[in-house]
């Protein structure tokens, strides 16, 4: 699950097409890891309190039908599928891909090899501009870039990753919690994003994705005394989140959505999904007449201590992030090592972003460029281009 990440020339957007990848296929949730019955009465039994006789099988915690993840999937394809429309490659291009789709053919491929649109169509589509953002005003698009996607590669990546997690979390907490982190998780992965990666667009839902992975995660922490093989649940979670962050460690991949996202997620995760103890259960299922020596709490201290702490850290972040992205802030400038948690230079790549320079000749309505760095070109049909156009178009012919 990697953010989509675009540079942007100082008059027009660029292309950067990057692959958020999937691989949660092995994700264990704690909630599917349940207390058998026989092993909450032994729990109760050795209480020093009589223990009241629970009849029945009856699960502690409702089951949820899910259906606002697949919902979710469905909306981010139809959102896919009306920027491939407002792209409309074989009119401004030669040399599309699959162009017996029509206006719904892909971008050359070495202007996006993940088969999918030009920037300059993320970009009206609502794809994250800081430029934007802060010049002019435009906030919505923090959270619109979160239902966008670079390619079909990154939209199955992502689609598939968000059933896998998704479903199970919504199954066990239901729609309305689980839409919120999805949301939220969102858009405090974009608002990082946007704090350290300026010079660029951004596209995908990966920031909500790890969002749910923290949550997941959090979820165990504080919810730690009611399920049993938690070490190996914990462990298994650690590993996942572990492997897929340092997947956004290579070039082109908006690893800062990906931060920004997981610890939204994380502290979301303490408020919404908070579990009540089993003996709390116990005391209310139990038959008429029967007093227990103490009276369980519904929630643990330390439960409620997460729960406050979460609230205050997650509102007084998000704000102070607004504030400081309103204002024009470019966090780099504070912290000089930070680029690092975004990309890791090697002898195999470069985490620099190159200004783009082309040979440019208009022949009728056919405009061929010639990247100067990698000597790649490409004719486009493209009549009376302004300067701005052919920048984009050779922000792409040279990624």
């Amino acid at each position: 699950m990697e953010k989509e990440q675009y540079p942007v020339p100082p008059s027009e957007i660029q292309t950067r097409v990057n692959s958020r990848r999937g691989g949660n296929n092995s994700i264990i949730h704690p909630v599917e890891m349940e207390t058998p019955n026989h092993q909450v009465s032994l729990a109760v039994a050795s209480s020093s309190s009589p223990s009241p006789v629970v009849h029945g099988k009856a699960r502690p915690f409702k089951k949820w039908w899910p259906w606002l993840i697949p919902a979710f999937v469905i909306a981010n394809v139809v959102m896919f599928i009306i920027t491939m429309y407002v792209n409309n490659c074989p009119k401004n291009y030669v040399s599309c891909i699959a162009r017996f789709l029509g206006r719904f053919s892909f971008q050359p491929f070495k202007e996006n090899p993940l088969l999918g649109p030009s920037s300059i169509s993320l970009q009206k589509m609502g794809a994250l501009d800081v430029q934007k953002v802060v010049d002019g005003h435009q906030w919505w698009r923090l959270i619109t870039c979160n239902w966008l996607h670079g390619g079909v590669f990154h939209l199955l990546a992502n689609m598939l990753s968000l059933l896998v997690i998704g479903i199970r979390l919504e199954q066990e907490f239901g729609f309305v919690k689980v839409g919120l982190l999805y949301v939220i998780s969102g858009f405090g992965g974009s608002l990082l994003s946007a704090l350290f990666i300026q010079s660029n667009i951004s596209v995908g839902a990966s920031g909500a994705l790890f969002g749910l992975l923290g949550s997941m995660l959090s979820e165990l922490i504080t919810n730690w005394t009611i399920y049993a093989n938690k070490v190996a649940a914990f462990i298994t979670l650690v590993v996942i989140i572990a492997v897929n962050l340092a997947l956004g460690i290579l070039p082109h991949v908006d690893n800062f959505a990906h931060i920004g996202g997981f610890l939204s997620g994380f502290l979301l995760g303490f408020v919404f999904l908070i579990r009540p103890q089993f003996g709390w259960f116990s005391q209310r299922r139990a038959p008429l007449g029967y007093i227990p020596a103490s009276v369980k709490s519904k929630f643990k201290t330390y439960q409620c201590a997460l729960w406050i702490i979460s609230l205050i850290l997650l509102i007084a972040g998000l704000t102070i992030g607004m504030v400081l992205l309103l204002r024009g802030v470019d966090a780099n400038e504070h912290c000089s090592w930070c680029h690092y948690l975004s990309c890791v230079p090697t002898g195999k790549w470069s985490c620099k972003t190159e200004p783009a320079y082309c040979l440019s000749t208009q022949i009728g309505n056919q405009l061929n460029l010639t990247c100067s760095s990698n000597g790649k070109s490409s004719v486009y049909i493209l009549p009376g281009a302004t300067s701005s156009q052919i920048q984009g178009l050779c922000t792409g012919l040279c990624r």
